[in-house]
């Protein structure tokens, strides 16, 4: 009687524990994310027309520049580094899908074993006859020729959210390289830019060069008719020697934008070939910048952000799944003989077994607690990194959009500040021949005049970038 009562005691307690040992913990959660406003600015329209969703061969214009980028997607290596990449999730995925099905084998085996005859085995083994009159061998061979197999049962889903996670995994790399994509497009494009300003301030500076040069032989001549100094000769002559220095800087430069443009293209230091249109008629590709919430479907960083922040959340089912009992099913078929001759001596040399193990943690969970509380921290993690890559990519298209108007209205200013100082060039040495002004006028009018233009064409550049920039920032460029 008290036997049968401890015997039920012990029956609830061990259930009790398995309930509490099967228990999982909550996952934490974040508060809700910032919606994305409407516009990008205060008193902009909600457009939808949005410039992302165009190729980036039709975006640009020069052919010089579409041949750069062709080069360039095919032998970047740090695109081909990406495409390896979703290499190894495309087959992170098919080990995951294999976890679902049985893994089955066939083992061959042989061996031998020799046991004390004082021991339960061994008084057995003599005592026993394989046939009339043939004891059973000692020592006694194994041989075995099996088929085996073991399956765990997804009961709770586990091995499913494992793949869904890999699968969202694989996406997010894809998105990952379409992100380096439009990263690398707009790159090679700012270096063609670049390069295209650096021969137009490198035609100016030569231009200032002759311009100062023929100043130079004025100051001689002036100087042989005493209308002159030797101190203004020499001021002249350094004045042409700055700005020839500054035209080898410039020819540095160059060489070292053709090469950054050659680093990405994949290829070793060659001529960069390019328009010879006047840099200063190049127009800014028109952009309309549609509505914020047209930055999720559009850029690939806040996909690859949203993908991986799903997969994340499949982590914590999986890592939560793991409180709970697994069933495991294993099965073998096969032959075995303690001799190879009878190892196809049906049916008694025929081996098979089917178990099922259920299997549920109990007192040692710290592992499986703290591998929950991991994966829960990465999916936090996740989410907040998903909620900074939208803050980064609105305020990226807002900086740009504004940088796109502010550099409209300086361009135009200082279109008019070169005009004013060409004409003032061509006062002051008009002032300069009949000795109305001294020649410290003329050298600060000439400087004054080759700042304007260099700044000139860095405004217009930057004018390009920033529409090459705002069509990135978009979501453009990977299509």
């Amino acid at each position: 009687m008290y036997k049968f009562k401890a015997y039920q005691y012990s029956i609830a307690l061990s259930l009790c524990l398995a309930a509490v040992g099967c228990k999982a913990p909550v996952a934490e959660t974040s508060t809700a994310s910032a919606p994305v406003p409407e516009s990008f600015a205060t008193g902009k329209t909600l457009d939808t027309v949005n410039t992302a969703s165009m190729k980036w061969r039709t975006f640009f214009k020069d052919q010089n520049l579409i041949d750069l980028i062709d080069a360039a997607l095919k032998n970047n290596q740090e695109l081909n580094i990406t495409l390896q990449e979703i290499e190894i999730a495309k087959n992170d995925i098919r080990v995951k899908k294999g976890l679902l099905l049985p893994s089955v084998g066939v083992r061959a085996g042989a061996g031998v074993e020799k046991v004390g005859r004082y021991t339960s085995q061994g008084a057995g083994d003599a005592t026993t006859e394989i046939k009339p009159g043939i004891e059973t061998p000692d020592p006694l061979g194994d041989f075995t020729i099996a088929a085996y197999a073991n399956w765990e049962v997804d009961i709770w889903k586990k091995l499913r959210n494992s793949k869904k996670a890999a699968v969202n995994r694989y996406l997010a790399t894809v998105e990952g390289k379409n992100f380096v994509i439009t990263n690398l497009i707009a790159e090679v494009a700012d270096s063609y830019y670049e390069l295209l300003a650096l021969d137009s301030q490198l035609d100016i500076v030569k231009q200032t060069i002759e311009l100062q040069t023929n100043a130079l032989e004025i100051v001689k001549i002036q100087k042989q008719a005493a209308r002159a100094t030797e101190l203004g000769v020499q001021k002249f002559q350094a004045e042409v020697l700055t700005s020839k220095s500054l035209e080898f800087d410039i020819l540095q430069k160059i060489k070292e934008n053709e090469n950054k443009i050659n680093f990405l293209l994949g290829r070793y230091p060659q001529e960069v070939k390019r328009t010879n249109s006047n840099f200063l008629t190049l127009l800014p590709a028109e952009v309309n910048s549609g509505i914020p919430s047209q930055l999720l479907m559009n850029r690939p960083d806040v996909k690859q952000a949203e993908l991986e922040l799903v997969a994340a959340k499949l982590d914590v089912k999986v890592a939560r799944a793991e409180f709970y009992p697994s069933l495991d099913i294993s099965a073998a078929f096969g032959v075995q003989a303690f001799k190879p001759s009878y190892l196809f001596t049906f049916p008694e040399s025929i081996l098979y077994s089917l178990a099922g193990d259920l299997a549920a943690p109990l007192i040692n969970r710290n592992a499986i607690k703290a591998e929950f509380s991991s994966a829960n921290a990465r999916q936090l993690q996740a989410l907040y990194n998903y909620d900074r890559t939208i803050l980064n990519a609105y305020l990226e298209v807002s900086n740009q959009l504004s940088k796109i108007d502010n550099l409209q209205k300086s361009y135009d200013l200082k279109s008019q500040q070169v005009d004013a100082l060409n004409k003032s060039i061509e006062v002051s040495n008009d002032l300069f021949k009949s000795a109305r002004v001294d020649y410290f006028e003329v050298l600060m009018t000439q400087r004054d005049a080759l700042e304007s233009k260099l700044e000139l064409i860095d405004t217009k550049k930057e004018q390009l970038n920033a529409a090459v920039y705002v069509y990135k920032d978009l979501g453009g460029g990977w299509k």
